[in-house]
């Protein structure tokens, strides 16, 4: 493969949205003793089934503060081939080897490596900074005919899947006839039937995916380009439908709350952010009314290098000449983050944090602390102030306690809408003060 096809399918796979760390840390933790990564997703791209193999697309971010390799295991059972190895950042190939796991093993943090295994070592494109992420992209073909297989005229993939956001993408010509797992079901711009989800549990994934002849193929099964029309049925101006039709699995921001003492009616927050569209050298946060922003910073994830931040009303944005992607009032907030234009095959990450107070969505009702906010993103975290236990989420969340016993909800939304969080939470007794 050439250096240009290289980057050309970095490129496909990172400009596809304009919306990744899958869940940042809300504490400072200790000095990592293993290998640890975030933000894992995996697109399966099923070749001809005559072949019982499959190509993949492992995206996944280091974030062992100063290491300088990443280990990937090669999946028992599986014949792999044809591997590449990216950095998400520039797009440039980067070294790697396969190796045993007994070779593993002799890096400090990769003590806990299989030895009867095998791994893809990555030499990253620079140490991963402090609070800041390594990105890079895996390609390589399984052949597994226990996964991927024919049954009379259906093919089969039938894979347990433990990386938590995965697309499986059909041969050309072929229908979806069944899927176990609820998932989105996209067309590629081929015509080609996609299969994506989120999995929020605790196990992976059981998927069984059947699929028998039947699609279009050629121009024909090209889907129609997408529209800003919205739902006639929504009860409010709901989301376009290219909006409802992007991919909400690969979508790439992620948002956690930090909740400060109730009667502050503040929240600190931080956004994790990728830009890949070629050209682009700013982004804009609109703050939504009924909040105020104070504090705002930023930097770039993959470097650390900090950038500067500048706060505009809408008025002021408008005599600058700097367009918005949605309509501004005079008098709004925006968080303006200028950084150097994107080049092409290549994608930016940061890191934006704010402080936000608003009284009508964090507020001490006599004794009891109330947050009721309306979250966008398919990934959202909450972290509730220190003290404090939680007595009612109205959304399903996943719950743990931090190193410091603060509390944090995890909410996890695989539907093209917003999640109406409300939390209520109560200040901690110790056990001698309990009531019995």
């Amino acid at each position: 493969m050439t250096k240009q096809a290289k980057i050309a399918a970095v490129t496909l796979l990172f400009c596809g949205t304009t919306l990744n760390a899958q869940q940042p840390a809300a504490t400072p933790g200790p000095v990592a003793t293993q290998q640890t990564e975030s933000d894992e997703y995996t697109r399966y791209e099923l070749l001809a089934p005559e072949t019982a193999s499959f190509k993949i697309h492992y995206e996944v971010t280091a974030t062992t503060p100063g290491a300088k390799l990443y280990f990937n295991p090669i999946r028992k059972g599986s014949t792999a081939s044809d591997e590449a190895v990216y950095d998400a950042m520039t797009g440039e190939p980067l070294r790697f080897d396969i190796v045993p796991g007994v070779e593993a093993r002799k890096d400090p943090l990769m003590s806990n490596a299989e030895a009867s295994g095998s791994y893809i070592k990555v030499q990253l494109a620079r140490p991963v900074p402090p609070d800041g992420q390594g990105r890079i992209l895996i390609v390589k073909t399984y052949k597994d005919s226990k996964s991927y297989y024919r049954d009379g005229d259906t093919i089969v993939f039938n894979r347990g899947l433990g990386i938590k956001r995965n697309s499986v993408v059909l041969p050309k010509g072929f229908e979806l006839v069944a899927c176990n797992v609820p998932s989105q079901i996209l067309s590629e711009p081929d015509g080609r039937i996609a299969v994506s989800f989120m999995n929020a549990g605790p196990g992976e994934a059981p998927l069984i995916l059947r699929a028998k002849p039947g699609a279009q193929t050629g121009p024909s099964a090209a889907p129609h380009a997408l529209t800003q029309t919205r739902s006639w049925e929504a009860p409010f101006p709901g989301e376009t439908e290219r909006e409802r039709l992007s991919e909400r699995a690969h979508q790439d921001r992620d948002i956690v709350y930090f909740l400060q003492q109730p009667e502050t009616h503040a929240f600190s927050l931080d956004h994790d952010y990728t830009e890949s569209r070629p050209g682009v050298d700013k982004y804009l946060n609109v703050v939504r009314e009924g909040s105020t922003v104070s504090d705002p910073s930023a930097y770039v994830l993959d470097t650390g290098e900090k950038l500067s931040t500048r706060l505009m009303t809408g008025a002021e944005l408008t005599a600058a000449k700097i367009e918005s992607a949605e309509p501004v009032k005079p008098a709004a907030q925006i968080v303006v983050i200028p950084f150097p234009p994107v080049k092409k095959g290549q994608s930016i990450r940061l890191r934006i944090s704010e402080t936000y107070t608003a009284p009508a969505s964090y507020r001490l009702d006599a004794d009891e602390l109330v947050f009721d906010r309306s979250l966008g993103r398919p990934r959202n975290a909450i972290v509730l102030p220190a003290g404090w236990y939680l007595t009612a989420s109205a959304m399903p969340a996943t719950v743990t306690q931090l190193s410091d016993g603060r509390i944090r909800l995890d909410f996890w939304n695989a539907r093209p809408d917003s999640v109406d969080v409300l939390l209520k939470a109560r200040t901690r007794v110790s056990p001698a003060d309990q009531v019995h």
